[in-house]
């Protein structure tokens, strides 16, 4: 056994029980102390106010038309509706190669996982698109049998896939008939990326989780330096002082588009920071219009 296959086999000796687990117990974590209501997608829009009939919930009356009119009226609501969620998971070179365990990959999945199970719990139809050179979309399912089926098979990965991160996004745009949630799991390397995630913000509801090795931090301020593109073998010289400015910008362009983004870096806490983010957005009522 090569020393590359026996390295694949140790990163798989989570069984997919506990990996299970794992991943369920981050999907509690994130929707801790929130109304099932109030998460991923459902949302209800006034629709107008009626008479009051016999039956109808005192907390439903509409008290400004009331006072207004003199008669009793309550206040009626379209039905509750769910945003779909796309994944959108990062499973090129760059993300598998690490300084240390878990590896960006590794952490992407976990993450993907859990935010699919949270949305599943509340009634938001779940799928899946590989952003690597492997060909996998998973169309929004409310089984979760389907979609923890394809998490779990994407725990087996490569070294050598290309980025397609920018071509996927420009090619789910003219296919999405109503308004979604997009959420994307990658370390951004493809440059094509940006350009196309701005577009889909004009229609679409998008989140940028921006997934950092600790040796990527530690390159600021380091000169300059040789390096190799994971995905395409290429050599290149950069600076450390370029990377900061590059994440800068980056999270700059990502600000005045309305993406949310978070930098989620494999040796620190995130579960805290993604659940400050779901509650910050105010994702209630943002559902499809």
């Amino acid at each position: 056994m090569s020393g590359m296959e026996a390295y694949l086999e140790e990163l798989d000796t989570l069984d997919s029980r506990r990996f299970l687990i794992a991943v369920r117990k981050l999907a509690n974590s994130l929707t801790y102390g929130t109304d099932k209501s109030s998460f991923l997608g459902a949302g209800i829009e006034y629709v107008q106010s009626r008479l009051y009939q016999q039956g109808d919930s005192v907390r439903a009356i509409d008290w400004r038309v009331t006072a207004r009119t003199g008669r009793f009226h309550v206040k009626e609501y379209e039905p509750e509706r769910s945003m779909p969620c796309y994944l959108m998971i990062d499973t090129s070179a760059s993300m598998a190669v690490s300084s240390r365990l878990p590896s960006k990959y590794q952490t992407a999945l976990y993450i993907a996982g859990g935010i699919a199970l949270a949305s599943l719990d509340r009634v938001s139809p779940v799928g899946v698109i590989g952003a690597g050179g492997r060909a996998l979309r998973v169309e929004p399912s409310l089984s979760k049998n389907k979609i923890l089926e394809w998490i779990t098979k994407l725990r087996r990965y490569r070294f050598d896939e290309p980025t397609e991160l920018g071509k996927r996004l420009r090619e789910i745009g003219p296919q999405l008939r109503h308004r979604v949630l997009i959420v994307v799991l990658s370390d951004l390397h493809d440059p094509d990326a940006l350009p196309a995630l701005k577009r889909l913000a004009q229609l679409h509801d998008c989140v940028v989780l921006k997934l950092m090795d600790p040796a990527e931090e530690g390159l600021r301020g380091s000169g300059f330096f040789r390096a190799i593109e994971a995905e395409t073998g290429r050599e290149f010289v950069t600076h450390g002082r370029r990377r900061q400015t590059d994440h800068r910008l980056i999270a700059a362009e990502l600000k005045r588009s309305g993406i949310d983004h978070l930098v989620i870096r494999t040796d620190r806490p995130f579960a805290p920071a993604l659940r400050d983010l779901f509650r910050a957005r105010g994702w209630v009522g943002r559902g499809a219009r």
